[in-house]
């Protein structure tokens, strides 16, 4: 599962007046996309608290500057680290994530499968940890 969590690059469009990189819903990235949010003004250095979510699957692009992303699948940990534009990591649901090592005015967009849900977050790792350990259809 740990594998599933993969960096896709994405098309690039180098011009002298400036780079344009796409992102489209289920041809670049496997689910339809139904939430676009991001971080920003995050203190170099700093980390956003981790979390895992039920059906959630994300994309996370470093729009500027860079992070690293510690993603978990409860049996297993990794870090990508994220810091070109044209590059975006995929997280497939039942994923602890954490970001950290945020450089100063990084930029980290987060597309997402679903609309808000508080009901589909894990903000306790062990509850997290309990529910990736049993059988999944």
């Amino acid at each position: 599962m740990l594998d599933d969590c993969r960096l896709i690059e994405l098309p690039r469009h180098n011009d002298p007046r400036g780079n344009l990189s796409v992102i489209e819903s289920g041809r670049h990235i496997p689910f339809e996309i139904q939430r676009v949010y991001y971080l920003y003004d995050v203190p170099g250095g700093s980390s956003r608290a981790g979390h895992g979510h039920r059906e959630l699957q994300q994309f996370i692009v470093a729009m500027s500057g860079s992070f690293d992303v510690i993603v978990d699948d409860g049996h297993g940990r990794k870090k990508i680290s994220l810091n070109r534009s044209y590059y975006g990591l995929y997280i497939p649901k039942l994923m602890w994530r954490e970001v950290e090592n945020f450089s100063s005015g990084a930029v980290c967009m987060v597309l997402a499968s679903t609309m808000y849900d508080p009901d589909d977050y894990f903000h306790d790792y062990d509850e997290f940890k309990a529910q990736v350990a049993r059988p999944h259809p």
